[in-house]
């Protein structure tokens, strides 16, 4: 009776793995039909928004594999100006690969002159144009720009126009709360955190290799 019940299971098994196998390689099917059939090739504007955590570290990580490919990689920080950015250390270890600029001077409720604000992110968006024309770069992260546009500290017309225009090749990733409609509209990939649950509601302070 043993044996015959073992050799049931055994059956049972080998068709539910033959079932599972059908199943797959037809997904599979479907699946290479569907990659196979997107065949445009072109720079992407990336917006990183939303409530939650992660939309400048989803960017970095971008740079990182834009790096593993041998490509060079420009930041332009709108707003981080007053913080020291571990990812600006580790990033610039590969050299010239990376040109990193950090032209903000920390939120705006921190300097509390709107006319230095504005100033600071005028400086800031002339650099990003200068990366964006410089064909050496593969990825310009535009760090916190959606905050500058939130506040109306840059024209958003002109923002989009730039970012419309730009040479064919280059991706450029956007970061930070609040994007604008034709700013998502514009843009190729969008991407929303959203906030589930944050340890700060807890009262855990903001930590090194975590929050910066």
């Amino acid at each position: 009776m043993s044996e015959a019940m073992d050799k049931a299971s055994e059956a049972t098994d080998k068709a539910d793995a033959e079932r599972h196998r059908a199943k797959m390689a037809k997904r599979k099917a479907v699946q290479d039909a569907e990659v196979a059939s997107k065949t445009i090739e072109k720079g992407l504007l990336i917006v990183h928004t939303g409530t939650g955590k992660g939309k400048s570290t989803a960017a970095f990580g971008l740079a990182l594999r834009m790096l593993g490919r041998g490509h060079r990689v420009g930041v332009v920080q709108f707003i981080k100006g007053a913080w020291h950015s571990a990812e600006r250390d580790a990033l610039q270890q590969f050299g010239d690969q990376v040109a990193w600029h950090t032209m903000g001077e920390g939120f705006t409720w921190e300097t509390q002159d709107r006319a230095r604000d504005v100033a600071a992110a005028a400086r800031a968006w002339a650099k990003a144009q200068e990366l964006m024309a410089d064909p050496s770069f593969g990825l310009v992260i535009l760090d916190e720009l959606n905050i500058a546009l939130r506040y109306d500290y840059l024209d958003l017309a002109a923002v989009i126009a730039a970012l419309t225009a730009r040479r064919a090749g280059l991706h450029v990733a956007v970061t930070g709360r609040n994007a604008k409609p034709e700013l998502i509209a514009a843009a190729d990939l969008v991407t929303e955190m959203t906030l589930v649950k944050h340890h700060f509601a807890a009262g855990v302070k903001a930590q090194a290799g975590i929050e910066y």
